[in-house]
């Protein structure tokens, strides 16, 4: 081959390879693939209208907001995207604290580089798909919006605004989506609400919880609405750090803040019901010897969700553990049996005092349906043994034997740590939310002393059929 021929095939390859990494640089939503958490954030967007992403710092919360919210702008959906979709273009507004933070966090991740213009298209919007741009005034290189070309043809919105402005920049406009970047004050976060409900449009937000058990973060903790879900994403959960690298980042970080910057989870300080470091009480999971005990305890529960907790005790070392969880909203005795059997229909089962309520339409008793579905339930509601059934008595009795050493939880019980790190006390009393798991627990560790070991299944079960 000429000289002349190598120089020109050297020519075109490097003219290609530029061309194929301008296509990767401008195009960067073509490449997401969403971590499991991130993932389960997108998919409840189908089903919940106001969507929290509530995870520590750099984890990949507001990546994961950019992505889903270039999606909707473009109409451009990945064959795996199982949330909502938008089958118009849309109008959107998205923001942060300030319009400096929104210009460097928001606008980043959807444009580019703020400083350099010349990388604008190498964020989460597609290149080609920009149309047009307005600058805001008084913030160096901040945009206001954006016009995005949309799938259909026509053109999306979108339009940056900041906490600062106050509720009232955020009233003129009807829109189909709010991205809240970072925890908005609460009028701001209603004002974002009320825009979207001409459209019945969705409500995103994705920040790291630093002001604790705030007024946005109860709404979604404390007030169970059917329209609003929480996601929650720890440093366990970034699959982009190694163990050593996340052990670094954790132990970075001053002790009140770890929690929130690590595990997404709102410092809750002197409120704790149990301040222990998850890391003391979670454990691999392995088999359980055949000469342990074990039990289960049920929560009931149909708007909140009903909970249940397979649990071992090793009564030589009074180590109890808590296995396997389970929680389900709004499904009846049926569906809750048919998934718990198949831990083993020798499991003798525990449950409190609501039990022995009577169902409105069959005017049988709670305990008694799951019994009919095939559930060895007890036969009396759960108590201590001298017949107390103190709620404080039952979390004492957890947290002393989580600071000795003697309450451990499978590292596969997710629901129970999800409501382990929330649980918390408001005015001195014990707020009654997100606690079906861990209460199903305190039940079948009050009644360990009905716990059998899965050969004595049979003589069990032929003992309670005679008690009951």
């Amino acid at each position: 081959m000429a000289p002349s021929d190598r120089s020109s095939l050297l020519r075109e390859y490097v003219v290609l390879m530029e061309e194929m990494d301008r296509r990767r640089r401008t195009n960067l939503l073509a490449k997401y693939r969403p971590y499991s958490k991130q993932l389960e954030f997108h998919r409840a967007g189908a089903t919940y209208r106001e969507r929290l992403f509530m995870a520590g710092n750099q984890l990949g919360k507001t990546l994961a907001g950019a992505a889903e919210a270039s999606m909707h702008l473009t109409g451009r959906y990945p064959d795996w995207w199982q949330g909502y979709r938008f089958n118009k273009p849309v109008v959107m507004i998205a923001g942060s604290e300030s319009y400096e933070l929104t210009r460097d966090g928001v606008q980043r991740l959807m444009i580019g580089p703020p400083m350099h213009e010349e990388d604008w298209g190498t964020g989460y919007l597609p290149k080609a798909d920009i149309l047009d741009t307005t600058r805001r005034s008084g913030v160096s290189q901040a945009l206001d919006s954006v016009t995005v070309r949309h799938a259909s043809g026509r053109a999306s919105t979108l339009l940056f605004k900041a906490y600062e402005q106050g509720r009232g920049k955020w009233q003129a406009n009807t829109v189909d989506y709010v991205w809240f970047d970072e925890e908005p004050p609460e009028d701001v976060y209603l004002e974002g609400v009320t825009r979207t409900n001409a459209t019945r449009g969705l409500i995103a937000v994705t920040f790291t919880p630093l002001n604790g058990m705030s007024t946005v973060v109860s709404r979604y903790l404390m007030e169970p609405s059917p329209d609003r879900i929480v996601t929650t994403m720890t440093i366990d959960d970034a699959e982009h750090y190694s163990p050593e690298e996340r052990q670094k980042i954790i132990d970075s970080y001053p002790a009140h803040e770890k929690e929130a910057r690590t595990k997404g989870i709102p410092t809750l300080g002197s409120g704790r019901i149990f301040p222990i470091a998850e890391e003391s009480i979670r454990v691999d999971p392995f088999e359980i010897p055949k000469h342990w005990v074990q039990i289960g305890g049920l929560d009931f529960g149909w708007d909140h969700p009903f909970g249940a907790a397979g649990c071992a005790w090793d009564r030589d070392a009074d180590v109890f553990y808590v296995t396997k969880v389970y929680r389900e909203r709004e499904a009846t005795p049926i569906i809750h049996s048919a998934a718990l059997k198949p831990w083993g229909t020798w499991l003798p089962w525990s449950w409190p005092h609501d039990g022995l309520q009577h169902d409105k339409g069959s005017g049988e008793q709670l305990a008694a349906q799951y019994r009919t579905q095939g559930l060895n339930m007890l036969p009396e509601r759960a108590t201590f043994d001298d017949g107390t059934n103190g709620v404080e008595a039952g979390l004492s009795d957890m947290l002393q034997r989580m600071q000795t050493g003697r309450f451990k939880v499978f590292s596969t019980c997710g629901e129970w740590f999800e409501e382990f790190r929330l649980y918390h006390r408001k005015d001195g009393k014990v707020v009654k939310e997100r606690d079906d798991v861990i209460s199903a627990s305190r039940y079948a560790l009050m009644m360990k002393r009905f716990a059998k070991v899965k050969a004595d299944a049979a003589a069990w079960k032929f003992q309670d059929r005679k008690v009951v």
